[in-house]
């Protein structure tokens, strides 16, 4: 059964996110990720089953894996464990929510970049350049870049994060904390690139974002899932053209084909492009995790 929108009547709503719902719990956050899809920065009518599943559970798995590398604002992600008066809601948590502390977070998007496709690309045809990164002469879409880059970018409430340069993140963050995020979100991706490889995995591109917790910076939010990472299976791998992922790749060439105008309100998704894109999401969490979806 998919889940399009929570309801937690005696809950304080925080708020609501293209695909997340997010509560107060005292003082703590509850994170539950929801089945809606965007795409072009619109979500659509129609929610895909257990994409939140995945979200929140590969998030998890990463959580626990760098949690001796950098520390998380994650609480528990089991249900029997939330507050008592989250326990009547357990139809709709299960499996998808995390209760988290809260943090001052960043303004920006930390993103890191070993390849060269998506906006990353259109910068480096237009500039020879990524977010004021000179890059060499020649390179084509999908192509592995020198070594792979730092590209902040600013966090949109509605509509698309904007790239920007590292020089203008830190006139918004300060630049001893951009000097850190860069630091920590190069090493968490290298270290994941790694990890993901032995799986026959490619991790093109990553966001993360950060925050503080008690003048601590922890990582926040998600953390390398199909929605916030490009994942490209490696025996697939072909540079100078996009590759196949494991997203919403098939329900963006679906409103490519059927010429959508990108704009409110979003057609429906046929069941065969809901079907195929669940089972995408469901395939890179077995693949990266080498768990099945609980």
């Amino acid at each position: 059964m998919a889940l399009m929108q929570t309801d937690l009547p005696g809950v304080r709503l925080h708020g609501r996110g293209k695909v997340r719902d997010i509560y107060e719990v005292g003082e703590y956050l509850l994170i539950v990720a929801t089945d809606r899809l965007s795409a072009f920065d619109v979500v659509l009518p129609t929610p895909i089953p257990n994409k939140g599943k995945v979200l929140t559970q590969m998030s998890s798995f990463w959580f626990d894996y760098f949690k001796g590398f950098v520390p998380n604002h994650v609480v528990s992600t089991k249900v029997d464990e939330y507050p008592n008066p989250l326990r009547q809601f357990r139809d709709q948590l299960e499996d998808r929510s995390m209760l988290v502390k809260r943090a001052i977070v960043f303004p920006i998007e930390c993103v890191a970049r070993g390849f060269l496709t998506g906006s990353g690309l259109k910068d480096y045809n237009r500039t020879g350049q990524v977010c004021g990164i000179p890059l060499p002469a020649g390179l084509r879409d999908s192509d592995r870049l020198p070594m792979p880059i730092f590209t902040p970018a600013t966090k949109a409430e509605t509509g698309h994060d904007e790239n920007i340069s590292e020089e203008q993140a830190a006139s918004v963050v300060g630049r001893h904390n951009i000097r850190k995020l860069k630091e920590l979100t190069l090493s968490i991706y290298s270290r994941a690139v790694e990890f993901a490889s032995k799986r026959g995995i490619i991790i093109c591109d990553t966001k993360f974002e950060f925050g503080t917790i008690d003048g601590e910076i922890r990582i926040v939010d998600e953390m390398l899932t199909p929605d916030s990472s490009r994942f490209w299976p490696a025996d697939r791998y072909s540079p100078g053209k996009p590759q196949p992922s494991f997203d919403k790749q098939f329900v963006r060439d679906y409103l490519e084909r059927i010429q959508w105008n990108k704009q409110p309100p979003a057609p429906d998704l046929p069941a065969d492009i809901v079907s195929a894109t669940s089972a995408k999401y469901v395939e890179a969490l077995r693949i990266l995790t080498g768990r099945d979806l609980q």
